[in-house]
């Protein structure tokens, strides 16, 4: 069962007494990425036997976290979102800053994803961000590059231009320079645009900067 957006302590906590009394199946989290993985296992006479040992508890552990739950087995974030497009038949375009083309390149890596992935664009400097993806020169004056408005504007630019369904644009200070006191290293806003809504988030990420970019990505 692989979960995101919460710690391994966080979700040892929710499952304290399952991991505690555990017996037949067996549960075992394991933590990377910000990702955390719990792997089941169960002894039985034959797989079907064990599938049924497994099922209640798999069940209860859904029923806690099961917000956090995205896959299971071998799916990754990329792999679940190339199904969930595929699924509801919407098409997607990336404008990346801080990430550099990573997550263009993690969803690049699912085999048929040209079906729905039109175009990722890096637009690392301001004037590449004025001149590909039409953000406001007053919004990086105003903001900076690293804002919420940036990053929504971006997304929804990179939507016009190629026409999808989805947009998504990410921007960040990836370090270990460039940070401040209002703008430490690892602030990342990661906007989204989709028919006439368009919004952001806010993420505070910690790490390298090779680990900065990949929980961004994530």
């Amino acid at each position: 069962m692989k979960f995101y957006g919460l710690g391994e302590s966080t979700l040892e906590a929710e499952i304290e007494d399952l991991l505690k009394n555990q017996s037949n199946p067996t549960i075992a989290p394991l933590a990377k990425m910000g990702e955390v993985t719990l792997r089941l296992t169960a002894k039985a006479q034959n797989l079907e036997r064990a599938q049924e040992i497994i099922k209640p508890v798999e069940e209860e552990i859904k029923d806690r976290i099961g917000e956090y739950l995205y896959g299971f087995d071998d799916d990754t974030p990329e792999s679940i979102v190339a199904k969930l497009l595929l699924a509801q038949e919407k098409t997607i375009a990336l404008a990346e800053s801080c990430t550099g083309g990573l997550m263009s390149h993690r969803l690049t890596n699912v085999p048929g994803i040209s079906r729905f992935f039109e175009r990722g664009v890096v637009a690392y400097s301001n004037q590449s961000k004025i001149d590909l993806l039409g953000v406001e020169p007053e919004v990086l004056d105003k903001y900076g590059a690293v804002s919420a408005v940036t990053a929504e504007q971006m997304a929804r630019g990179i939507q016009k231009s190629s026409d999808t369904d989805i947009g998504v644009g990410i921007t960040g200070i990836s370090g270990p320079g460039g940070g401040s006191e209002d703008k430490p290293v690892g602030l990342v806003y990661i906007g989204y645009s989709q028919d006439d809504l368009t919004w952001s988030q806010e993420h505070r990420f910690w790490g390298s900067r090779d680990m900065i970019k990949a929980r961004s990505v994530n």
